[in-house]
């Protein structure tokens, strides 16, 4: 990490670290592909899929909400993610202007850091989560994270098609001193 990549992962670290790290990482990237669009670009599709960038961007702000509250306190994720069907952000997002898929994002991501940074003071990454399995068993606050890694991951690859459709923009990672030009993101989005 330098202060031109603030979004990459300590090089040595702890285990709590680095799966941080990692995931803020992909936060970053996906958050990189999706920036700076207006709403008909946020709305592009690529050959049958109905996935755009904007559903794209909602639906992981609802991810964050959910992992932070639900599944990891039990507790309410709010509004609007409570009150609708967890397919509901994907196919809502083209109701929504720009500003509100950004400032989703981006407020979901604030408050899932605070979430998660509390979490880690008091219980580290052992800590059983709220959510458990058929068996009675609860998912580790470790279990969390790397399953948001493994959603982030897949969807920034998503991301990655669907902005090549949109501009041509292409790249494994944003360029050092990268900042985001539309809404305002979560520091660690940019330098």
């Amino acid at each position: 990490m330098t202060d031109d990549t603030p979004w990459e992962p300590p090089l040595a670290g702890d285990e709590a670290g680095h799966l941080a790290g990692m995931l803020d990482r992909l936060r970053t990237t996906f958050r990189w592909k999706a920036d700076g669009l207006d709403a008909a670009q946020l709305a592009t599709t690529v050959g049958a899929s109905t996935l755009t960038l904007g559903g794209l961007l909602k639906h992981l702000a609802a991810v964050e909400a959910v992992t932070f509250t639900w599944k990891l306190h039990g507790s309410s994720p709010g509004s609007p993610w409570a009150e609708h069907p967890h397919d509901w952000t994907l196919t809502s997002a083209a109701g929504d202007p720009p500003e509100r898929l950004y400032a989703h994002w981006d407020d979901e991501v604030r408050h899932a850091r605070d979430r998660l940074a509390s979490a880690l003071a008091t219980g580290g990454l052992g800590q059983p989560a709220h959510i458990a399995g058929d068996d009675g068993a609860h998912a580790s606050l470790r279990r969390l994270l790397c399953d948001l890694i493994e959603e982030y991951g897949r969807h920034t690859g998503h991301a990655d098609l669907l902005r090549e459709a949109v501009d041509g923009r292409t790249g494994e990672d944003p360029p050092p001193g990268w900042r985001a030009v539309s809404g305002d993101p979560p520091v660690g989005c940019r330098p």
